[in-house]
């Protein structure tokens, strides 16, 4: 706001806050939401608004159309079957961590969902946002990787080897929306992420899980792509158990690691290995 500042009482109008203009919808059905974002490329779905919301008040995003998932009842809600977890796209960070059915049978999942931000931000941001989103430190894509989980979507079921595609990139189309998440659930698991203190972004983390026998080791927050799987992790542990001490003497290729103003790549590459030894700790 430019010019002095004004009482309290006295209104700020969107021109003053030099504010883009956008139209703004609430839909109950997942229907009625594709049909407002269909053929609309300046549309964007609200989940949780815990990205959304702060990239367009920094002036990153100027959407046209904002339609809000919130009262779509059929995007909320948690299965555990036939050993699959399902979770609706709508589902709370918060409401995951705290769901006993999941904790009896996937803990690992449990703790990556209870390590999300603060209280605050697990209370409202979404499993839906996140996953869409793929932010290079975001949490989920490590475990969806690690157990090979499925993205549904109301056109589709993607793999999530086939749907996280590069930083901020997926295989969601134009009026896509996810409606769904879906983890097999593994013999056992664990997860650790070094936080950021300020944000709490994984700087490293890693989600470890026992699949028919196999090691499958889901990274994030490293990678300069996001996350992905560690053959190097997997390998070391194939051959030598499911022990911290397996992974003595891994090392990670530089190359492939993030470099920022939070940590450079060598540090991160370390931090990996730390992280998954913390992780197979935590599994058994």
């Amino acid at each position: 706001m430019r010019g002095r500042p004004r009482p309290w009482s006295q209104p700020i109008s969107w021109k003053d806050q030099n504010m883009y203009a956008f139209s703004y919808h609430r839909p109950t059905t997942l229907d009625e939401a594709a049909s407002l974002i269909d053929g609309r490329r300046d549309a964007k779905l609200l989940a949780g608004g815990q990205t959304l919301l702060p990239t367009m008040k920094q002036r990153l995003a100027a959407p046209g159309l904002i339609v809000d998932l919130a009262r779509i009842a059929s995007l909320r809600g948690i299965t555990v079957e036939e050993n699959i977890v399902r979770v609706g796209a709508m589902t709370r960070h918060g409401d995951l961590a705290t769901d006993r059915a999941i904790a009896r049978v996937f803990p690992g999942l449990c703790q990556l969902a209870n390590s999300i931000g603060d209280p605050a931000v697990r209370n409202r941001g979404t499993v839906g946002g996140a996953v869409a989103n793929f932010d290079p430190a975001a949490d989920y894509p490590a475990a969806l990787l690690a157990v090979d989980g499925t993205i549904d979507t109301n056109r589709r079921s993607i793999k999530a080897s086939d749907f996280f595609l590069g930083l901020f990139e997926t295989a969601l189309e134009d009026g896509e929306i996810i409606t769904h998440v879906s983890w097999p659930v593994p013999r056992r698991s664990g997860w650790d992420k070094f936080r950021n203190p300020a944000s709490r972004y994984a700087i490293a983390a890693a989600f470890v899980a026992e699949v028919n026998g196999e090691p499958r080791v889901g990274i994030t927050g490293a990678g300069q792509n996001g996350a992905f799987r560690s053959p190097d992790i997997e390998a070391a542990l194939k051959a030598k158990g499911f022990t911290p001490d397996a992974l003595d003497g891994v090392s990670l290729l530089e190359d492939e690691m993030n470099s920022d103003i939070h940590a450079d790549a060598t540090y991160r590459a370390h931090l990996v290995v730390a992280m998954a030894k913390m992780a197979v700790a935590r599994m058994l």
